[in-house]
């Protein structure tokens, strides 16, 4: 790139899960990009894909990260890929609060849910989603005192998101396994 050049026009390729990240970082991934390499580079570092396929194994695998991490938290009750969710228009994951009554008392219930193209993702990608949504069950902002909690149950937590984001970018871009997502 030259110096001159506006840093719009050197990003030629989408980097739309890179938002707000700095434009150092943003040029080192396109330099990636158009070297060929972002994939390459991923697949190095990310050789392997996760055996938690179904709805049940994803269930037994956030109760387990809860059980060891989060004892105290609010009981889940449904844990599931999700089909509909769209990684852009809505989020990798999702936990909702359905309350309802039942002989005069509110009862609440948890529920994750996770997109389904992370059926197929490394191990690292999908532990980071469950911390994530796992720590909106004690902290709904995405402040200081949710990260701290992030990173107390995946240390690495800031790495394998923004190296996620990578991943999406590339398959995006037809440089990864499977279909790219709208």
């Amino acid at each position: 790139m030259h110096p001159e050049q506006p840093l719009g026009q050197a990003l030629r390729q989408p980097l739309r899960y890179l938002g707000g990240y700095p434009a150092h970082l943003l040029q080192q991934v396109q330099g990636l990009i158009d070297a060929g390499r972002l994939g390459e580079t991923l697949g190095q570092r990310y050789p392997t894909l996760h055996e938690v396929r179904t709805d049940k194994a994803l269930y037994d695998y956030v109760t387990e990260l809860k059980a060891r991490c989060m004892r105290s938290a609010d009981p889940i009750s449904k844990v599931a890929y999700d089909s509909k969710l769209k990684v852009i228009q809505h989020a990798l994951g999702t936990h909702t609060r359905v309350s309802r009554v039942q002989g005069g008392q509110l009862k609440a219930k948890r529920e994750i849910r996770i997109a389904s193209l992370f059926r197929e993702a490394p191990p690292e990608f999908l532990n980071m989603i469950v911390v994530h949504e796992l720590a909106h069950l004690k902290e709904r902002e995405h402040d200081k005192a949710f990260y701290q909690l992030c990173r107390h149950m995946s240390p690495d937590y800031h790495q394998h998101e923004f190296d996620l984001r990578l991943w999406l970018t590339a398959r995006d871009l037809g440089l990864m396994p499977g279909p790219a997502e709208a």
